[in-house]
């Protein structure tokens, strides 16, 4: 295979190459044949389909399905020969001439990073473990999600869950103009501005008060923003939480089927645990990332694979804040250039972990992507359909493979560099 490279630019290049003819011809002509065999046609026997109905029906898909696998296979022994290392992903298009098979790619190669020494690097190394405290403190937790109310006469406290009617006054506007507006709150969760929260403290049902309350330049409704706004409050209801004993019904609907105490903290020091090391990993990943762009942020990064990861954090971002509900205009064009300097960093870590993987022949270990796995699956009701799911699917398998081994560039790289050990509580750890 003929192949010619040329630089467009410090670390883009095109390519020029083409297939063997007689080879796709070959392939379409064999792939052709095996589905005659069993092709189920009306008006012909299984295996009697004459080879034109069978062009006719499937010879297009064929050819596009071999030229497509020729085309990736051909593209990447070109760049083996070459000695090339690609940076995302290559746009290949016919190139134009008499030779239909000719192609030209045009792509970003990784810049060189010279001598990469790990040993160099300072990483700070969080540590944790689960104590029995933080057992308590999650059976706690899960006391609270099933706690009920009961309707109380008391003065409201924190911990009360407090159902009211509210309307505002904005100078001579009123909001609503008629009626009221209704809500509720738990004291002390925050779902509520805080001015209004805490003048719950110490109301009872019935209870009516006028508090003033001043709202941010950028609160969420233009009639409040920047202004002081009388509020006027009445408490419809006040109710206490009452929690359920740790019991083994309430064991039981978290799915220890005993009913046991004990083997309910194993199960729940287990998914803490589970918790902590995905906690730690994300710690230690920051660290070396944040340290590899320290040494290597001089180093110029493939400017179409940054632009790309800019956009895909944009789109990321838009399409979490539509999840979560926020109003969002027209995106601007350019909305990508304010992750511009993210993208970046992000390219250049993944660039060199990449790269120190290769140049240290690391390989994947498919024992740990097995217990990745596993502790995935372990998440859920039913373990073994998530991992079945992830073997049936080669995109999540891919997905999953790509997070081990960065996970494990990301150690070896920890393992030799100059460390320094800090402990954290739980809490710590997994506050991110």
């Amino acid at each position: 295979m003929q192949v010619s490279v040329e630089s467009l630019g410090n670390l883009e290049r095109r390519m020029t190459f083409s297939l063997p003819a007689d080879r796709l011809e070959a392939q379409v002509g064999g792939r052709l044949r095996e589905i005659s065999r069993g092709a189920k046609i009306k008006g012909f026997r299984p295996g009697k389909v004459p080879a034109k109905v069978i062009e006719q029906r499937f010879g297009a898909q064929v050819r596009a399905d071999v030229l497509n696998d020729l085309l990736r296979e051909g593209f990447s022994n070109a760049v083996r020969e070459q000695s090339l290392q690609i940076a995302g992903n290559p746009q290949i298009v016919p190139a134009h001439g008499d030779d239909q098979l000719a192609y030209v790619a045009t792509f970003e190669v990784v810049p060189d990073f010279g001598d990469i020494d790990v040993t160099k690097l300072n990483v700070v190394r969080h540590t944790s473990e689960v104590s029995e405290a933080d057992i308590d403190a999650m059976i706690e937790n899960l006391r609270l999600q099933r706690r009920t109310w009961n309707a109380v006469e008391r003065e409201a406290a924190a911990g009360d869950a407090v159902e009211i009617e509210t309307y505002s006054q904005v100078g001579d506007e009123r909001l609503p103009a008629e009626g009221v507006e209704r809500g509720a709150t738990i004291i002390g969760s925050a779902a509520m501005f805080p001015a209004i929260e805490s003048a719950l403290v110490g109301m009872k049902t019935g209870d009516e008060k006028d508090v003033d309350v001043d709202f941010p330049a950028e609160w969420r409704v233009p009639a409040f923003a920047g202004k002081t706004v009388k509020v006027h409050l009445k408490a419809t209801k006040v109710s206490e939480p009452v929690l359920p004993e740790v019991d083994a019904a309430f064991i039981k609907s978290f799915g220890v089927r005993s009913g046991d105490a004990d083997q309910f903290r194993v199960d729940i020091r287990s998914n803490l645990e589970r918790e902590l090391k995905g906690a730690l990993m994300t710690r230690l990943r920051r660290e070396v990332g944040e340290q590899l762009i320290a040494s290597y942020s001089h180093v110029e990064m493939p400017p179409k694979l940054v632009e790309a990861e800019a956009r895909d954090m944009a789109r990321q971002t838009i399409e979490t804040a539509r999840r979560q509900g926020r109003a969002i205009g027209e995106v601007p064009a350019d909305a990508h250039l304010g992750f511009m300097d993210a993208a970046r960093k992000r390219v250049l870590v993944g660039l060199l972990v990449g790269e120190i993987a290769r140049r240290n022949e690391l390989r994947l270990e498919p024992k740990r992507v097995t217990e990745t796995l596993n502790l995935i699956a372990s998440t859920y009701e039913e373990p073994q359909q998530v991992i079945e799911l992830y073997r049936n699917d080669a995109q999540l398998m891919n997905g999953l493979q790509a997070r081990v081994m960065e996970e494990q560039v990301i150690d070896w790289i920890a393992e030799r560099a100059q460390h320094t050990e800090q402990a954290l509580s739980f809490n710590e750890a997994i506050r991110q």
